[in-house]
Order: structure tokens, then sequence, then C-alpha cells
């Protein structure tokens, strides 16, 4: 995909009819490509339950999970950048195995060699919670991954780097908005505002912060984007 990217980028059309065409069929074919890409794209997410469903607003019923978290300090950009930098070194290589060693009496655990880790599989969505507002340029974040269902906080590898936390999230409940296209601290904010809005309408009550979730590759085309705003909400 990469090279069908330096080829469109790179070819320009003469002005003739036939160039022309050669460029538009490419630019078609890259879309394409895009969009095949993304749709194949098999990533787990959280497992929940819909209880409610009044578009674009959604109550869910989330199950347990696992999530490694980071805390950042930035406006809601530079924050998701760095802590999802940060995250995606963890779940690609930079964490440390533990393996169940058999032994007489008792069965213990014990870290494996230092220089072994593993890789982690993507999940979405990649989360980012804080702040009352998110256009607050100067708070403190927390960013975060949905760790895959197939690990417990035994068998999941421990971070190399002391600022990735994991914990284990309990079954909840959130109130969530969807929208596509890109995204922005104003953008968030106003969309944060009408599921306040519709929270209220349904007479639920909120604990916690808003939290931003983004679904998609930075690749995606803006219309095939799926963002959310979650709030929890008491029973």
């Amino acid at each position: 995909m990469f090279n069908m990217m330096q080829q469109v980028l790179l070819f320009t059309p003469s002005g003739d009819g036939l160039s022309m065409k050669n460029f538009l069929l490419r630019i078609f074919i890259f879309l394409i490509s895009i969009l095949i890409a993304t749709a194949v794209m098999a990533i787990e997410e959280p497992k929940y339950v819909a209880l409610e469903k009044s578009e674009p607003f959604e109550l869910r019923a989330y199950a347990p999970r696992i999530v490694a978290e980071v805390k950042v300090d930035g406006d809601l950009d530079a924050a998701s950048s760095q802590g999802f930098r940060l995250i995606a070194a963890y779940i690609f290589g930079k964490n440390q195995v533990t393996e169940k060693i058999a032994m007489t009496a008792p069965v213990g655990i014990e870290p494996s060699d230092q220089n072994k880790s593993a890789k982690i599989a993507m999940t979405v969505p990649v989360a980012i919670e804080g702040a009352k507002s998110f256009e607050n340029a100067s708070n403190q974040w927390t960013v975060s991954f949905v760790m895959p269902s197939e690990y417990t906080l035994a068998t999941l590898p421990k971070p190399l780097n002391s600022e990735v936390k994991i914990r284990e999230v309990p079954a909840e409940k959130r109130a969530v908005i969807m929208f596509s296209g890109f995204n922005s601290a104003e953008k968030a904010q106003a969309k944060t505002q009408l599921l306040q809005d519709w929270i209220k309408a349904k007479n639920l009550k909120t604990t916690g912060d808003p939290q931003f979730a983004r679904y998609n590759p930075p690749w995606s085309l803006p219309f095939m984007r799926r963002n959310e705003i979650m709030i929890q909400v008491l029973d």
C-alpha cells in the first residue's frame, strides 16, 4: 500500500485526457485499497451489551476488562500522541514475560530471561480521559488500551516502563455518543455536552470524567472513522 501511495503522489498528470484518466484511476484504486484494508482489520473490542439505543446515543453494560494506562500532561492532541507512544511500546514488546515454572512444592511463578518479551495483540479503542473539559490545555490525562481478553492479570506481560500501569476495570455501565470525522478538542467538548444532555433527559446519574475513544488507525478516511465519548453511569 505504501508503494502505491508513492506512485500516486509522484505521478503528475500531463494534462492530456489519457494521463488524467490514469491519474484518477490510481487515486480510485488507492482509496479502495484503504477502504478494504480498514474493513478487514479484525481488532478485538471490549465486550458489552447495548441496553438502549437512540442514535447516536447508546447505554452499554461493559464486562470486566484489563487496561494498560499511562498518565500524561498537555492538551488533548499532545496527550493522545504521547500516551499512545508509551503504551504502543509496551504492547509491541517493551515488556517482560513471566512464566509458570513447575516446582516440587508449590508451583511458583518466576520472571523469565530479562531479554524475553512478547507482542500483545492490538485492540480498540484507544481511550483518553481526565478532564471536565476537553479544551483544557494544561490537564493531566489518562490514556489507556484495553488488553486482549485472553490475558489475566497473572498472565499479562509486565511493562518495563514504570509509567505504564496495568489494572482491572470492573463491570460498569456507560452512556455513549458516537460520531465520525476528524477529532479536535472543540468537537469532543461539543459531543460531550450533547451526551450530558441525553443523560440528563434519561434521569441517569454519572460518575467520573468523560472518556474520548478512538477506534480507527490514523490513515482511515474521515467518514469511516469511529469516535465515541463515554461517561460512566450508576445503576
